[in-house]
């Protein structure tokens, strides 16, 4: 969160989740929801596939800034590392090296660096999104939260056993920044798989983490629908009952005021919680021969 010279709150949220698990698709709906109710936003795409802002661009991918910097040298107007998207969201993609050399994270350092020194943080903003790789909460990848550029910590999960271990993961590194500075939980979306039980899962190990399930996205084909035109469900499909979810959601962070310290679990308990709602078991039966 940051302060401009009227005291005005930017409120910067940074977004982690299992790969796979739908956090870029759910980022995109979720800002577009808030766009409709009238925020000012910039997503900052933190993965090197660029894939964080296309749904809002309809476009496959936008020039990134570390390829904008390889391109032009140095000397980059914001102009050219930013695109506006749907609802006004400014996008803009930090991108990775070239394959095979260096760490991908320094995209995002040099990204956020390059923004703050273009003058990208504007007054007008009510929301900063960083949309961050996988379920890395380590070296440039944990660097919204490291820096204190992002105060606000929300993990995209599923009742799918990865998905929790990995969900309890991110919430040891949250914990570990949080000790150090102002980073909070402000809870988990359950972005669903349809699996038995899930919601009532998600909402136990919400509990046991010392947060709350801050939303429950149902399972809809819409979506998968959008995303092959490119577009999020809400300027796809404005009126299907998706949209709405969608804007609950919006809702759901917007009025958020329960942010914590999460309290991760270890191996064993994290065991008995997925052994309580049948996870264990099903996976075994899975792969049974």
């Amino acid at each position: 969160m940051s302060d401009d010279g009227n005291n005005k709150r930017i409120r910067q949220i940074a977004i982690y989740g299992k790969g796979g698990i739908g956090k870029s698709t759910t980022t995109q709906n979720l800002t577009a929801g808030l766009a409709s109710a009238g925020k000012n936003i910039m997503v900052v795409g933190c993965d090197p596939k660029a894939d964080s802002t296309r749904l809002l661009l309809g476009k496959l991918a936008q020039r990134t800034v570390l390829d904008t910097i390889r391109e032009e040298g140095g000397d980059v107007e914001l102009e050219s590392i930013m695109r506006t998207g749907f609802g006004g969201i400014r996008c803009v993609e930090s991108g990775g090296p070239e394959p095979g050399v260096g760490c991908a994270g320094r995209g995002i350092i040099t990204s956020i660096g390059l923004l703050e020194q273009l003058g990208a943080y504007t007054p007008e903003l009510d929301y900063v999104f960083y949309d961050v790789l996988g379920d890395v909460v380590c070296g440039g990848f944990a660097m919204p939260i490291r820096e204190g550029k992002a105060k606000e910590i929300y993990i995209v999960a599923s009742g799918e056993m990865m998905a929790l271990y990995a969900a309890n993961n991110i919430a040891k590194g949250i914990a570990k920044f949080a000790r150090k500075g102002g980073v909070r939980l402000g809870g988990i979306i359950c972005n669903s798989r349809n699996v038995d039980r899930e919601f009532e899962l998600l909402r136990a190990f919400s509990a046991e983490l010392g947060t709350r399930l801050l939303y429950f996205v149902p399972r809809d084909n819409i979506v998968q629908r959008a995303e092959i035109n490119r577009k999020t469900v809400i300027e796809y499909a404005p009126g299907e009952p998706q949209a709405e979810e969608y804007r609950k959601l919006a809702r759901a962070i917007d009025e958020n005021q329960m942010f914590t310290i999460p309290k991760p679990m270890g191996q064993d308990r994290l065991e008995e919680i997925l052994l309580e709602f049948g996870l264990m078991d099903a996976i075994k039966d899975d792969y049974r021969i």
